[in-house]
């Protein structure tokens, strides 16, 4: 009687602890805090005349362990990473040069990892003059479904921003192949929104492409949309 007793309780043990690993809560997703987004850095600590160190920070997350950073070199698209678990990590990194950076929740618990928004910023150098970050498209959002307007046609919408304060246009590609090829539109740096044509029941892509009076560029990379 009393080893099937222990039976039982074991086999209740290992049913319980299945529930518990398998309703463990997914990590999620930090802010990002420092360096800010479409901002110069110039806090670094010089570790030469070409690299200096950056300390990234960003706020905890509930249910995450760890925080995988990725800094992104824009120019050449090397990308460094570092694991902390807390709400801060440092990396050497170029100066005088374009980066973006984002921060992964990860939980043991889970396989599922999430990510932070992506952010853009310079880190401090002998440059004088800088390129456009990359356009911060508005809507529709990437993946989104929307629905066109009575003129069948859909609004598209992106902010941007330069150090140097000299956007001079935006080239708008759009198409339903991707990566978007042709060029729809181009504008002056006061207009960011354009209206397309569209049709129901059908995915289209497209990009904003910023350029500054010394004809330096950034590209927002590929968004997508359904048309319903």
């Amino acid at each position: 009687m009393m080893r099937f007793l222990v039976l039982i309780a074991c086999l209740f043990m290992a049913v319980t602890s299945c529930k518990k690993k398998s309703a463990a809560n997914p990590p999620e997703a930090v802010q990002l805090t420092f360096p800010e987004e479409n901002s110069e850095c110039t806090t670094g600590v010089s570790l030469g005349e070409e690299i200096s160190q950056v300390e990234f920070r960003w706020g905890l997350a509930d249910n995450t362990e760890t925080y995988e950073l990725r800094v992104t070199n824009v120019n050449t698209g090397t990308v460094q990473t570092i694991v902390s678990a807390s709400g801060s990590a440092k990396l050497p990194i170029a100066k005088g040069t374009q980066f973006s950076w984002l921060v992964r929740s990860r939980n043991s618990e889970v396989e599922q990892t999430v990510s932070s928004e992506e952010w853009y910023f310079y880190n401090s150098g002998s440059r004088t003059t800088f390129a456009p970050f990359p356009a911060t498209i508005e809507s529709p959002a990437s993946s989104d479904n929307v629905f066109k307007d009575i003129n069948n046609e859909v609004e598209l919408s992106w902010s941007a921003s330069d150090l140097d304060d000299d956007i001079d246009r935006y080239e708008v590609y759009f198409s339903v192949e991707t990566p978007p090829v042709d060029l729809i539109r181009e504008l002056s740096s006061t207009v960011t929104n354009v209206k397309v044509s569209v049709t129901s029941d059908t995915v289209y892509y497209w990009r904003v492409v910023v350029i500054d009076e010394e004809g330096n560029k950034s590209d927002t990379g590929v968004y997508n949309f359904k048309v319903l």
